[in-house]
């Protein structure tokens, strides 16, 4: 049984539900998202609200009762209040740089700056070109795109020179030795 699943999502007074009965929509300050239900769970409002139930108590039903409510109450919290990454970039000469409203640049050690075109919906706001902070709505997005940023030069064991997450711990290796 879900104890997830069972917990009601309570709805700020600044967000905007339309609960259809395939789809959700979900609208507050920040802008608008929506999803489509599946059909073994059952979706209503009550007294400012949301409350799921399981249509059909099987293995499928069960596995999406938790991961329903989930992703409703991450789509309210990404309308009212949003999401954020932070990245670091580490290394002698690594930076980024943002070229236009959505193309990232990173000197990241390559011979030419490797250029990430950023998805709409994502901005990223640079601190002292080494700290990256990578905000929107929509959780999976934000994770997915530090994910892919972090991707293109994870950091190394020996020096710790890549991109990596805020708060991240490289484990560092020692190298060689000098002859003996």
């Amino acid at each position: 049984m879900s104890r997830i699943g069972k917990k009601p999502i309570p709805i700020p007074a600044n967000v905007k539900v339309n609960n259809k009965k395939t789809e959700i929509i979900v609208e507050g300050p920040k802008g608008s998202l929506s999803m489509r239900l599946p059909g073994e769970i059952d979706v209503t409002q009550e007294a400012g609200t949301i409350v799921l139930k399981k249509l059909v108590d099987n293995r499928r039903g069960r596995s999406l009762y938790g991961l329903t409510r989930t992703l409703i109450h991450n789509m309210v919290t990404g309308v009212s209040a949003g999401f954020q990454k932070n990245l670091e970039i580490a290394g002698v000469g690594y930076r980024a740089e943002l070229t236009g409203s959505d193309l990232l640049k990173l000197h990241i050690g390559f011979s030419t700056p490797v250029e990430y075109r950023l998805p709409k919906g994502i901005a990223v706001k640079i601190v002292k070109q080494v700290n990256l902070t990578l905000t929107g709505i929509d959780k999976e997005l934000v994770g997915r795109v530090a994910a892919e940023i972090r991707s293109l030069k994870k950091p190394e064991p020996y020096k710790g020179k890549g991109i990596k997450y805020a708060g991240e711990r490289v484990r560092r290796k020692v190298g060689k030795s000098a002859g003996a």
